[in-house]
């Protein structure tokens, strides 16, 4: 009795330790799981600073780092790989002689010489093929590797050539920039305002016009939408409902903090204008900051410039730029600023950018400066390559469709089937890799073309655009669709994630 109520006791210690264990695991699980929700917390706050600190620091940004873009960081270099010989260096082992064993002092009495000699014999034939085959197959080695070689010399001479020509251009656009050519100034301009790196969330779009009597350049910039400002000013873990709250930032500092930031980016966008100025060509910059959105009256799209400013580059270069408030320094500039930017109150530009497109030319983002861009160029394609490139397109559109043969195509150049039963049909396609306008003739052909193979549909693809009398004569046809430049790039990043550039010799007119 008594070595059993020992025992009882003894089981009864353990379960009160291993309860007093276990209760104490869940206290530590708990403890463990509460730091690790405050340190998402904690987490969520510092991003959520680090963004804003980000978007303070805009102006100095641009300040202390210089844009990258410069005529040298514009040239390419050619370095070929070393000579991949493919193995074709090795030479091919040759046969060896291996001559039959001779038969002994008996076996020879016995016939055996002459059997040797037989099999020597068949074996000096047998290795003289083999001398043969090896001698056939090192010339097929060798013409292999001289072909490879020269393969390879023609390959490393044209990418060689095409460098050249391309660091040539190069040279040609700085003289043309250093001599103040209107479209080489507003074309490098555009390419160093565009690739300035800004935070994430800002749009990269660039118009520039260049006045060479005053030496003017003319930015109208594409300002960030006021969503970049966070909604949230923290984060905070409430453990009785163990969620995340979010603390909401009040609408006044919202407004002032997109006020603040827009006037960062006009202040860098003038600073970075005058800091990339190669030659000393422009005097005085003016800035246009649009930013694009929806009209919450009327839900169609607007695009109000919000701030509008010009500085002269000897009062500008006085500013101490890492040293001052952005909003006061516009007010010294005699800036136009919106007075409620974060809803979108317009003011008129101080230099109106559309009345100058009737006088210069302009740029706008990095397709006018294709030349000097490494992306696909659908000039550059041959006609062949830009009709597969176009069937590719259209079956990622989600047709079936097919490249006619060049030589018996009426026309036509290539063929689309939408197998929807309602608005489905025959689709005939017309691909024009033009560097210039397509005229109302080859509209007229493209309806030809339907009538004879009674097609529901026609498309007219070009790389650059239709005429007026050719969209006029479309839209009486009724069943001809246009797709016209930047059409074509868009649907090529749509739809195939190709990010294309077609360098026009001049930019398509703007039809309102």
């Amino acid at each position: 009795m008594q070595a059993a109520k020992k025992a009882e006791s003894e089981r009864e210690q353990a379960r009160r330790a291993a309860a007093r264990q276990a209760a104490q695991n869940e206290r530590e699980r708990k403890r463990l799981y509460i730091e690790e929700r405050k340190a998402k917390a904690a987490g969520l706050a510092a991003e959520l600073q680090a963004g804003i600190e980000e978007l303070d620091s805009v102006l100095i940004t641009g300040v202390q780092h210089r844009p990258d873009i410069s005529f040298v960081s514009l040239k390419r270099a050619f370095r070929p790989p070393p000579f991949d010989t493919g193995g074709l260096d090795r030479p091919i082992p040759r046969a060896q002689w291996v001559p039959p064993r001779p038969p002994g002092v008996l076996g020879g009495l016995l016939g055996g010489r002459a059997r040797y000699e037989r099999e020597e014999a068949a074996a000096r034939q047998a290795f003289e093929r083999e001398r043969a085959r090896h001698a056939a197959a090192e010339a097929d080695r060798l013409r292999l590797l001289k072909e490879r070689r020269l393969a390879y010399d023609q390959w490393a001479a044209t990418e060689s050539e095409a460098v050249r020509r391309h660091n040539v251009e190069i040279d040609d656009f700085e003289q043309q920039v250093r001599a103040g050519d209107s479209d080489a100034v507003a074309r490098f301009f555009t390419l160093v305002l565009d690739s300035s790196p800004y935070p994430e969330g800002f749009p990269h779009r660039t118009r520039a016009i260049y006045r060479t009597e005053p030496r003017e350049l003319i930015v109208e910039y594409e300002l960030p939408p006021q969503s970049v400002i966070p909604a949230e000013r923290d984060y905070k873990y409430v453990q009785t409902r163990d969620e995340i709250d979010k603390i909401a930032r009040s609408a006044k500092e919202i407004k002032d903090r997109y006020a603040r930031l827009i006037a960062q980016v006009a202040l860098r966008t003038l600073h970075e204008v005058f800091a990339s100025d190669p030659a000393g060509v422009i005097k005085v910059a003016s800035f246009n900051g649009h930013v694009s959105t929806t009209d919450p009256a009327t839900g169609r799209p607007v695009r109000p410039c919000l701030i509008s400013v010009s500085a002269e580059r000897e009062l500008f270069s006085t500013f101490v730029l890492a040293d001052v408030d952005p909003v006061a320094c516009l007010k010294k500039l005699n800036a136009l600023v919106s007075p409620h930017p974060y809803d979108l109150e317009a003011v008129r530009p101080v230099v109106d950018f559309e009345a100058l497109l009737s006088q210069y030319k302009f740029v706008e983002g990095m397709d006018a400066v294709a030349g000097l861009d490494a992306r696909l160029d659908l000039l550059d394609m041959t006609p062949t390559e830009f009709e597969h490139l176009t069937r590719q397109l259209f079956e990622a559109m989600g047709m079936q469709s097919w490249v006619t043969q060049a030589s018996k195509d009426d026309g036509v150049d290539a063929v689309a089937v939408n197998e929807d039963p309602v608005f489905g049909g025959l689709c005939v396609i017309q691909a024009k890799r033009y560097r210039g306008a397509v005229g109302v003739e080859a509209v007229r052909a493209l309806a030809g073309v339907m009538e004879d193979k009674h097609a529901t549909k026609g498309i007219m693809v070009t790389t650059s655009w239709v005429t007026k009398e050719g969209h006029a004569f479309a839209s009486r046809h009724g069943r001809i669709q246009v797709m016209e430049c930047e059409e074509i790039k868009y649907l090529c990043k749509e739809h195939l994630a190709l990010d294309v550039l077609i360098s026009l010799p001049k930019p398509p007119p703007k039809r309102r």
